[in-house]
């Protein structure tokens, strides 16, 4: 009997309240410490200012410099400012200007109907998990990790005139990179080849991230493998697309590797990137009149990036 009180006494203690690490006067907990605060500040302003000073400020630069005459060499101080002037010229006095933007027009065509649709087959095909998938995946991909000047110096093994691997197997002798009414088309080859691996690459990103019921709800229902494909998988895959989209006109944007190592950019291969560069770092030094076309490939290649962007907003407040 003379144990119950002190049981009772123990029982009464209250159990200690949890200590929490709080500040002075009753402020809220610091979770980072200044070291912390000051690596994320640099993690986040460094890459930041890197932009600013590579991407952005040159790109304001351009488009400023469009208006302008200056060839590059006098002091920015003796600039004359011409408007619209580089602008009328483009379209209405520059020969090579039409035909760069048709064959353009001609490479977003070639990448978006042949090389696209066939790089969305073999993610398909490498989706199944077939024998040797991993093998193929790499071998398909390795041309994206290529630098497109390699390439060129890859397909002018096979498009050589004289000892090329394509005249030696036709017994010809064509001037694939020469004759201007069939370089464009060997130019395409060699780059769909290429994009063709990069497009495999996303679809099959896109369609391990599809829902696997959605495949099954569908089979069920008795819908064929490419019925369930283009009717459920496909449209589940809208940001994949959109993605595909936009790289592919980028990429008929910035085609310029692949032509510059063939001729410059000359005799059938104009394109909108070798004629920047053909004023801008060529002979003709003219820094306006090349501004002038880096900003309408500029202006074109934002319009799919905002929409690409919106759609992306869209998706993440759904």
């Amino acid at each position: 009997m003379s144990d119950l009180p002190l049981i009772q006494a123990d029982r009464a203690v209250p159990s200690p309240a949890p200590t929490t690490v709080t500040g002075g006067r009753g402020r809220r907990p610091r979770l980072l410490s200044r070291t912390d605060r000051v690596v994320i500040t640099l993690m986040v302003l460094v890459p930041l200012l890197l932009v600013v000073a590579l991407v952005w400020l040159p790109a304001a630069a351009t488009v400023l410099l469009s208006g302008t005459n200056w060839d590059g060499i006098g002091p920015l101080g003796e600039i004359d400012w011409v408007g619209w002037k580089n602008y009328d010229d483009v379209v209405n006095i520059y020969p090579p200007f039409v035909p760069a933007v048709q064959h353009n027009v001609l490479w977003l065509a070639a990448l978006f109907v042949v090389a696209t649709p066939f790089g969305m087959f073999l993610a398909v095909l490498l989706d199944k998990e077939l024998r040797g998938s991993r093998f193929y995946q790499t071998a398909l991909y390795l041309p994206v990790v290529l630098s497109l000047a390699l390439i060129g110096f890859v397909w002018q093994l096979i498009y050589s005139r004289d000892q090329g691997l394509l005249n030696a197997l036709l017994g010809g002798n064509t001037d694939w990179y020469g004759d201007p009414h069939v370089n464009i088309w060997a130019v395409l080859v060699a780059a769909g080849w290429r994009h063709v691996g990069y497009i495999m690459l996303l679809y099959l990103a896109g369609l391990k991230g599809v829902d696997p019921s959605l495949r099954e709800a569908a089979a069920v229902d008795g819908s064929s493998e490419a019925s369930t494909f283009f009717r459920v998988v496909f449209p589940v895959m809208r940001p994949i697309n959109v993605i595909v989209l936009v790289v592919t006109v980028i990429e008929s944007l910035r085609a310029f590797d692949l032509v510059w190592v063939v001729n410059k950019g000359r005799n059938g291969l104009e394109l909108l990137s070798a004629l920047v560069t053909q004023n801008v770092v060529g002979e003709a030094s003219r820094i306006g009149f090349g501004s002038a076309l880096a900003t309408i490939m500029l202006v074109v290649s934002l319009v799919f990036i905002t929409v690409y962007l919106a759609t992306v907003m869209r998706e993440d407040k759904r």
